[in-house]
């Protein structure tokens, strides 16, 4: 695969914020971004879901936009796209636009995020919102199955809790609680500024215009996940429904962890697109599931490897042998030549594919400076796949598919979780 070009330029402010920008002259358009190393792992019980409540509340006006139509229409007026996510770790907000118009981008996200009312009315109004939102997310198994896992895996602490939070903390959220959750976290060391695409001239002195004052100063940090598991473990939520949704995995490494790429691709050969084993074997020859995909999901200090499937109700028990016995087959057996290197190519092939637009481009690397500190270029990460054997994938898969620490979450017609225990192999 040809190599990628670097790709990234990182400078710093006077006060600690970090700028990352990725030139693609080819572009006509520009993403602009806020990312910040903070999410729903930097909350307290009391304050669980208050990083998603004010992600909301940073759209509904400030002293220059009074109003959320205020905001939307100055971006509808440029034809921008805008939005925000937030993480475990990490939460963002961006516009997207032509490159025309990056000016006017940057001054309606930075006054977003700085200059937010949070007027009282706004926020009693949103708590609807939020607890529709969440009442929608309950509603949808194939999406709930994860909160049901997190906290199967992680207990009662950061990583355990639904980044939503709860309706007792949502309803309880008053404007101090937001102010004071910025106060904490929305400081100058924990932001990255991106911009990727067409950036035009000028950018270093609009963004040292926009930022340079941010308040700077030291955070704390959120306390290291604790994990404790020395036997299999099962948990079932009960709900009347025609399919069952399950998540079936084990602990596995940090995002940067030295073998982060071999296990990546234990992933892919188990669940990564329809040609992988899962799909194969419990969708295409069993016809146990519509979906099923095998992924790996990394946190700085921690991670997990699992699968999700949505199955037959009345074929649940062979849905989960399935599924056990390709997370065994893939630590027992070495992978062939040919399948590793589809997987590879499937790897490669989907990063490159995200990268070839501003916005994709950007996130990529805004990941790697929130979450890493550093940024990891596309080519260093291509050669990580390029490295790796099939006797790494298989050494890996051994570490972490182990018998004492599988976890296997449901959601379905059930009350009896012993059922499910019982199918999951005892640890030697």
């Amino acid at each position: 695969m040809r190599a990628v070009a670097a790709s990234f330029e990182r400078t710093t402010l006077g006060n600690g914020l970090r700028v990352l920008t990725a030139p693609m002259p080819q572009a006509k358009s520009v993403a602009c971004f806020l990312m910040l190393a903070t999410g729903s792992r930097y909350e307290t019980r009391e304050t669980s879901g208050i990083a998603h409540f004010a992600e909301h509340m940073f759209f509904k006006g400030t002293e220059r936009r009074p109003t959320a139509r205020d905001i939307a229409g100055e971006i509808d007026a440029i034809g921008g796209e805008f939005n925000a996510f937030t993480g475990k770790e990490y939460t963002g907000y961006y516009v997207k636009c032509a490159a025309e118009h990056r000016d006017v981008a940057l001054d309606v996200l930075v006054d977003m995020i700085r200059n937010s009312l949070f007027d009282p009315d706004e926020i009693e109004r949103e708590k609807g919102v939020i607890v529709e939102e969440m009442n929608m997310y309950f509603d949808t198994p194939r999406d709930c199955v994860d909160s049901v896992y997190d906290s199967l895996l992680y207990g009662d602490q950061p990583l355990g809790w639904d980044i939503i939070g709860t309706k007792e903390t949502v309803r309880a959220a008053t404007r101090d609680t937001f102010l004071d959750y910025l106060g904490c976290w929305y400081r100058a060391p924990r932001i990255v500024a991106g911009v990727g695409g067409a950036l035009g001239d000028g950018l270093p002195e609009r963004l040292e215009g926009l930022l340079g004052d941010v308040a700077g100063g030291e955070t704390p940090e959120p306390a290291p996940v604790e994990i404790d598991q020395a036997t299999p473990r099962v948990r079932v939520h009960t709900k009347a429904s025609d399919q069952a949704h399950l998540r079936f995995g084990v602990h596995s490494y940090p995002i940067d962890h030295p073998d982060r790429y071999a296990l990546s691709l234990v992933a892919t050969v188990l669940g990564g697109g329809m040609s992988s084993r899962l799909f194969t074997e419990v969708r295409e020859r069993r016809g146990l599931a519509y979906y099923v995909y095998g992924y790996n999901q990394g946190y700085t200090d921690t991670g997990t490897l699992f699968a999700q499937a949505g199955v037959d109700i009345e074929r649940i028990d062979e849905a989960i042998r399935t599924i056990a016995g390709e997370f065994r087959r893939i630590a027992d057996e070495p992978v062939a030549a040919d399948e590793l290197e589809k997987a590879r190519n499937y790897s490669k092939g989907r990063l490159v594919l995200s990268l070839e637009d501003p916005k994709g481009m950007i996130v990529f690397g805004l990941r790697g400076e929130v979450l890493e500190g550093r940024v990891r270029e596309p080519d260093e990460v291509l050669a990580g796949y390029d490295a790796v054997t099939a006797e790494d994938v298989q050494r890996v898969a051994a570490d972490v598919i182990r018998d004492e620490r599988l976890n296997l979450a449901l959601i379905g017609p059930f009350e009896d979780a012993a059922r499910f225990e019982a199918l999951l192999p005892a640890p030697a």
